[in-house]
């Protein structure tokens, strides 16, 4: 098996648009440095058998696809609703032309609804001819599931990413867990024994507390 890290930033990415002259905003992130320009997060997970699955298609899918050179992914696993895991979805017609084929998506009901919403030109009936814009083949999910994905066996996890739920997710002895504040006594319990798990850390403070925050 093999991960492929797309993105790590926060919603805005590295540099957030803005900044005095219009480069950017860095905060603390030296500007020199190119590892601290960091695109939307999104990872991809290959299995020996060459399938791949895609978690998450935010803003930056596009850039990051051709920068790993993954010219097809197989299906997508969708974490939670925010902008920035969903926003590149309409990207995926390209793997659909790839595989010649409408792309298997998984996400909750609630998150399923989500991207009806704002891509409903996607999910119209197919014609079976031609992909001028994304065809997805949805299927909706829990957070508890086990799943037989792309030659994985993938086995979700729930998280807490302030008032909404998110999907933690394990193959094997990998676990990836993105927009994650809280986590269950059962969810750490899917976790035990895994070797590498990666977790988005946006800051050390309690963000939802900070002083100023907005929601």
């Amino acid at each position: 098996m093999k991960v492929t890290i797309l993105g790590c930033g926060g919603s805005g990415g590295v540099p957030m648009v803005g900044g005095a002259d219009g480069a950017g905003i860095w905060g603390l992130c030296d500007p020199t440095e190119p590892r601290n320009q960091r695109t939307r997060s999104s990872i991809v997970i290959e299995a020996d058998s060459g399938k791949r699955l895609l978690v998450d298609s935010g803003p930056d899918l596009r850039t990051q696809l051709l920068r790993e050179k993954i010219g097809v992914v197989h299906a997508v696993l969708y974490t939670h609703e925010h902008a920035d895991h969903v926003a590149g979805l309409d990207e995926l017609r390209a793997i659909n032309r790839m595989l010649d084929a409408p792309l298997p998506l998984y996400a909750t009901e609630t998150v399923m609804q989500e991207l009806e919403a704002r891509f409903s030109y996607a999910f119209r009936p197919w014609s079976g001819t031609g992909f001028f814009r994304p065809v997805p083949e949805p299927h909706k999910i829990t957070l508890t599931d086990r799943l037989a994905l792309c030659d994985l066996e993938v086995q979700l996890f729930e998280q807490r990413h302030y008032r909404i739920p998110t999907a933690g997710i394990r193959c094997g002895d990998f676990a990836y867990s993105t927009d994650v504040e809280h986590l269950s006594e059962d969810s750490f319990l899917a976790l035990k024994g895994v070797r590498t798990w990666v977790v988005g850390c946006f800051q050390y403070e309690h963000m939802w507390l900070m002083p100023g925050s907005i929601w």
